[in-house]
């Protein structure tokens, strides 16, 4: 087994064909398929389950996947730190859309600016969505809603968020579930964390939302709230960044629902140089100099 070997497989994981990883990786396909059965007879296992013209990772090959990922980054770490480079390469980050928003455009711009050799490409969406990017290697790492405890990765709450609900200026008090029992909300799609949040409120109260209107967007939700068309749930700190605040009215969850915590998650034992400093700057940025660790 070697470095060259664990490339190639890690091209023909992700591609799942022979063919497009050769031509990723400029090789030719006949070398890559001799060099995968030879790593298949040294490990004594089927890493691949072929499908016609195409590869499917085998559940050896999935576990394999995860140490070959985490073997190339610390290759490529190591490589960096003796040569003593700045950190490079791409950086596939994922958010939260109110994170995003809110939280890290100056963190985002001060990393851009400290090192250039970066190439940071930013995702947003749904928790579930980004877990599932950190899990399978998209994302290098991902603010998402938490704790999140799950054995393969690791992170640092780093942002607390006020949740409120959000109703339109003529509407009763609202201090529990049961005041708006029925009524219909807006939320992101059914892999949102704030969703299942929003959802658990109603059911912690003995009550039920009505009809749930999937949208895409803060400003759309808080655009149908403010036409009296229902209710949305989103953090205060996003709310108030949005033109058109002032046109709905705004009710803090009890205290049991009220804040959540934003966590910046990574793969487990997989901390490149370029995560590693983009840690250290959100410390600075946030002035925790030690946050939390799961």
């Amino acid at each position: 087994m070697d470095l060259v070997q664990l490339e190639m497989f890690k091209a023909v994981a992700e591609h799942g064909s022979i063919s497009a990883a050769a031509q990723q990786i400029h090789r030719v396909p006949s070398n890559l398929t001799t060099r995968i059965k030879q790593l298949e007879e040294d490990l004594g296992v089927e890493l691949f389950i072929r499908e016609k013209s195409r590869l499917r990772l085998s559940p050896a090959g999935w576990n394999f996947l995860e140490y070959t990922r985490r073997i190339l980054d610390l290759v490529q770490e190591a490589r960096a730190t003796v040569a003593g480079e700045d950190p490079q390469g791409t950086f596939a980050l994922g958010s939260l859309e109110s994170t995003a928003a809110v939280r890290i455009p100056a963190l985002l711009a001060a990393y851009n600016q400290r090192y250039p050799k970066v190439d940071l490409d930013l995702s947003t969406g749904p928790s579930g969505t980004m877990l599932e990017g950190v899990l399978s290697g998209r994302l290098v790492a991902a603010f998402v809603d938490g704790p999140v405890l799950h054995p393969t990765l690791e992170g640092v709450a780093v942002f607390e968020e006020e949740m409120v609900v959000i109703a339109p200026l003529n509407h009763a008090p609202v201090s529990r579930a049961q005041d708006v029992n029925g009524e219909g909300i807006y939320a992101f799609r059914a892999n949102c964390s704030y969703r299942h949040h929003f959802e658990n409120w109603f059911v912690q109260d003995q009550a039920v939302p009505g009809k749930i209107h999937e949208m895409e967007s803060y400003h759309g939700m808080l655009a149908c709230v403010s036409a009296g068309a229902g209710l949305a749930l989103m953090p205060r700190s996003m709310l108030d960044s949005m033109p058109g605040a002032s046109t709905v009215s705004v009710w803090p969850l009890c205290e049991d629902f009220r804040y959540l915590r934003t966590w910046l998650v990574w793969r487990r034992g997989t901390v490149s140089r370029s995560l590693s400093m983009f840690i250290r700057l959100l410390q600075e940025q946030t002035g925790q100099s030690e946050m939390s660790d799961n």
